[in-house]
């Protein structure tokens, strides 16, 4: 058998203001964008060369969800995004106003930094040394 995830829901504001930052400043790719009723899209959106999993862009249906918009993880990191150069994509998105919370440090897995999204969701930039498991705490 094999399985893999598909799509993660990240709730968002709107739909355009989160396909305008990852595309733009994240570099991702829009995969889908189809309008599904009057207020409701479904939009897909992934790093360059990603093969499985995207991020399904879900805007908020109503209060509850619209609280968890930057914050569905309880403050921790939410996302990891791997990379094969960390230098390289760490001072593209410098340049492009991404916002650093945690500056680049050497760990025993690889070279992470910590960066907001938007809406203040935090993810790892990680280039993993090889044959490394990546575990954080």
């Amino acid at each position: 058998m094999k399985q893999h995830i598909a799509h993660i829901a990240l709730v968002v504001k709107e739909y355009d203001e989160a396909i305008q930052f990852y595309t733009e400043q994240l570099d991702f790719t829009l995969l889908e964008d189809t309008q599904l009723s009057e207020n409701k899209r479904w939009v897909v959106v992934a790093p360059p060369g990603a093969n499985e999993c995207g991020l399904l862009l879900a805007k908020a249906a109503n209060e509850k969800q619209a609280q968890s918009i930057g914050n569905q993880t309880g403050g921790r990191v939410f996302l990891f995004l791997f990379t094969d150069d960390f230098w390289r994509d760490y001072n593209k998105m410098l340049a492009k106003g991404i916002n650093f919370v945690r500056p680049p440090k050497e760990e025993s897995y690889g070279i992470v930094a910590v960066f907001e999204d938007l809406y203040g969701n935090m993810w790892d930039l990680l280039e993993p040394k090889e044959n490394k498991r990546v575990i954080r705490n």
